[in-house]
């Protein structure tokens, strides 16, 4: 879960500040990102603006960004530019990163990954259920981070709704 000590990089930013979540496949040392990912937080600008993203880690394996003036004056070049060179860093340290679409989900106390399409299965075998922790690397804001949505019961969340219902349907 996001603790206040891993969100305290965050502290100086407005809860509106856009933020982008990006998992790795494996869980990695914020001090191996470190000089990736603050080399490009200080290089990150697009004709002539200069964004403040600021990073941190959250569960030794998703990448927290955020940044607070993309939230008004949003520049999907920058933003791409910014994701581009997420994936490089994450090549170079022989890290890969998982599919956006990928459920992230506490099982058992350990964050696990699932591909959507293995969803109903998973629910069938009593592997996930309704009350699953799921982390959800859709959120769009800082505050939403903040206020704690980032880690959620599946049956609260969209996808766990569209899967629980089909998985009640066929049962």
């Amino acid at each position: 879960m996001a603790t206040p000590a891993s969100l305290s990089a965050f502290a100086a930013l407005p809860d509106e500040a856009r933020l982008w979540l990006v998992a790795f496949d494996r869980p990695v040392d914020a001090a191996l990102l470190a000089p990736d990912m603050d080399a490009l937080m200080g290089r990150w600008r697009h004709k002539g603006v200069q964004y403040q993203g600021i990073w941190t880690l959250l569960e030794d394996r998703i990448l927290a960004i955020a940044e607070p003036t993309l939230a008004s004056n949003p520049s999907g070049c920058a933003i791409d530019g910014m994701l581009r060179s997420v994936g490089q860093a994450a090549g170079r340290l022989g890290l890969g990163l998982l599919d956006p679409q990928t459920v992230v989900a506490r099982v058992s106390g350990d964050v696990r990954t699932f591909a959507r399409t293995d969803l109903e299965a998973r629910l069938a075998d009593g592997t996930l259920d309704a009350g699953t922790p799921i982390l959800d690397l859709a959120l769009l804001t800082l505050g939403d981070l903040r206020s704690g949505r980032f880690e959620r019961p599946l049956a609260a969340t969209w996808i766990g709704r569209k899967h629980l219902r089909t998985a009640s349907a066929q049962a």
